[in-house]
């Protein structure tokens, strides 16, 4: 089996980014470590690609854009294109040029992604999505490139660039908000939980809860990893029980809509029989009716410091890992009342 880079920064007790600054002679590592890789480089026989470093020293100017896998829903989600146009905004101001990279799965991604950096095609890659034990991620650590994860990283987070919002304070905050209106019996609709923001979303639903003596129930958290039949056979179980929540607290607006057609087969009327809160303040949010209560998490916002942090660490590769948390704001529609 071929040395990679990553093996190389475990004998040496460095990061892979650290081994590949090395092998481009960077002032920003020092000597007695640029000796401890170069030393652990020969005893494994590690032979660094120099075209490759060549090219990518160069600069390109140009950024890739990574999207999760998917036939086609993912491409329709419009956190994305928000996201996507803060990119493209910062970076047509810098003149800089965003490349989209996609895929119907895993393996096709990371072709793309493999090709493109070996190549020296792109000087960095912005990550859309942080999910867990994504071998896209290990690929661009394990190769000592410079990336940045939009979503906080569920691995290498010491190492990592990130963009987020604090999606635990915003599930917590957005529970409390319902908590307030006087419902007590608050469900959860959220994607799959090896999705980060899905996850923290739902710990601090879960958060708010106990910290006001509720239970929660299992039967109340419904987790939709695709859009099957079967998991929203539960849901409509859940919502014509006879304990149905009276509020419903959704990680994304799409998944609201789905949740609002649900309500209209059933004679479920909204927000009088049931009330709905909903996260990314979306189009899909304004368009509905009733509108939707949602939390706004500035997509925008998100894709444009990711691209700043990309064109700055570019420009300066000395510069440590560095984390920024957007904020988010409730914006109050008609999917909610108080009971």
């Amino acid at each position: 089996m071929a040395v990679t880079i990553k093996d190389v920064a475990a004998l040496a007790g460095v990061s892979p980014s650290t081994v590949s600054r090395t092998c481009k002679n960077n002032p920003s590592i020092s000597e007695e470590t640029k000796e401890r890789v170069r030393k652990s480089m020969a005893e494994l026989g590690y032979e660094p690609n120099f075209q490759a470093s060549n090219l990518a020293a160069q600069i390109s100017r140009s950024i890739g854009i990574i999207l999760p896998p998917s036939p086609k829903e993912t491409y329709e989600n419009s956190f994305y294109l928000e996201t996507i146009r803060g990119i493209s905004h910062y970076c047509n101001a810098h003149q800089y040029i965003s490349t989209i990279v996609t895929g119907q799965n895993e393996e096709e991604i990371l072709n793309a992604v493999r090709s493109m950096s070996r190549s020296g095609k792109v000087n960095g890659f912005i990550v859309l999505y942080s999910r867990v034990n994504d071998p896209v991620i290990d690929f661009l650590f394990s190769e000592g490139l410079l990336y940045i994860l939009i979503g906080k990283p569920a691995q290498y987070t010491n190492h990592t660039i990130y963009i987020d919002n604090d999606n635990l304070l915003a599930g917590q905050e957005a529970t409390e908000y319902l908590y307030a209106l006087g419902h007590r019996k608050i469900a959860y609709l959220g994607v799959d939980n090896s999705l980060v923001f899905s996850a923290d979303r739902k710990t601090g639903y879960m958060t708010a809860l106990i910290s006001h003596g509720l239970t929660v129930q299992p039967e109340y958290c419904i987790e939709v990893p695709a859009a099957s039949q079967n998991e929203f056979q539960e849901l409509r179980k859940l919502l014509l029980s006879e304990e149905r929540p009276t509020a419903v607290l959704v990680s994304d607006d799409i998944l609201a809509l789905s949740l609002e057609r649900i309500c209209m087969e059933a004679n479920i009327s909204i927000p009088e029989d049931l009330s709905i809160l909903s996260f990314n303040n979306s189009l899909f949010a304004r368009l509905t009716s009733p509108q939707l209560t949602s939390i706004d998490i500035n997509s925008g916002q998100l894709g444009m410091e990711a691209a700043t942090q990309m064109i700055s660490h570019i420009e300066n590769p000395s510069l440590p890992a560095t984390k920024i948390i957007v904020p988010h704001q409730l914006i109050e529609r008609d999917s909610c009342r108080r009971i």
